[in-house]
């Protein structure tokens, strides 16, 4: 890997999306430079750089000079880099609170249902992914007040998701609340990114974490559907849950909002 790329890859490792790590990596090698100069530098789009530029700012990663033409500098890389070490760490230490806090709500759940050879009525268990799309789907419609979701890969639902950008339409329009939670992984794909902002044209509020601990759906503080992650199969597990319990939805939306307070607006 060459140098330039080594560098990018660890600042993206830090929380930084490929866009952002390439410009501030070149920033760092100059003095200042114009909007126009930076985007050139470091090979990111013109329609984008002021987004990636002002998500930097906002990151205390770099400032924004005065005068007939804007210039643009990167904070020192020892301050930079401790304020990304800073807020990984917070990050990570908030997300392994919300593991723990899901685990000792979900655990219990799972224990039983191994104790028993009828599942809880209120659980359903799911392990096709086509039934897990359609499922996805339903609890979208069903939502008529709030919907609360964790979104990070592998996706099973369509890019397009006909039936969230009909829920997110109806339900803001009516006064209710539509949030979503990504992985920052996920804005780097042109297409995915492109679904994202469409959401948000429909009324979504979006924003980015640096991980988050599972893909889950809360609708209505009454309804869930999280995935459950096989230990030993991984991302490759298809398995999710289906919940229908107020007591365990309000926790898990508690859960939700701790990682939304933490998580940054998408540039």
């Amino acid at each position: 890997m060459e140098p330039e790329e080594a560098t990018v890859a660890g600042l993206v490792s830090l929380g930084l999306s490929r866009y952002e790590a390439r410009v501030y990596h070149a920033l760092v090698r100059r003095e200042s430079f114009t909007a126009a100069q930076v985007a050139r530098e470091a090979g990111v789009p013109r329609q984008r750089i002021y987004d990636v530029l002002d998500a930097l700012a906002r990151r205390g990663l770099a400032t924004a000079q005065g005068g007939r033409v804007a210039t643009f500098s990167a904070t020192a890389p020892e301050l930079a880099l401790a304020r990304l070490m800073a807020r990984r760490r917070e990050s990570l230490e908030q997300l392994e609170r919300v593991s723990a806090g899901l685990s000792t709500v979900l655990l219990p759940l799972w224990t039983d249902g191994r104790s028993h050879t009828d599942p809880l009525d209120y659980i359903e268990v799911l392990r096709d992914p086509g039934a897990i799309a359609e499922r996805f789907a339903d609890i979208q419609t069903q939502a008529t007040g709030e919907l609360l979701t964790f979104c990070r890969p592998p996706f099973i639902a369509p890019t397009a998701n006909t039936a969230g950008m009909k829920a997110a339409r109806r339900i803001t329009r009516a006064g209710g609340t539509v949030r979503a939670v990504y992985t920052r992984q996920v804005l780097d794909d042109p297409e995915l990114r492109e679904g994202i902002l469409r959401f948000g044209a429909a009324g979504e509020e979006g924003r980015c974490a640096d991980a988050l601990p599972l893909k889950l759906v809360v609708a209505d503080a009454s309804l869930v559907l999280c995935d459950m992650p096989d230990p030993v199969a991984g991302a490759t597990s298809t398995t999710a849950l289906f919940i229908e319990h107020p007591a365990l939805a309000a926790c898990l939306r508690l859960a939700f909002h701790t990682v939304w307070d933490l998580a940054t607006p998408i540039a």
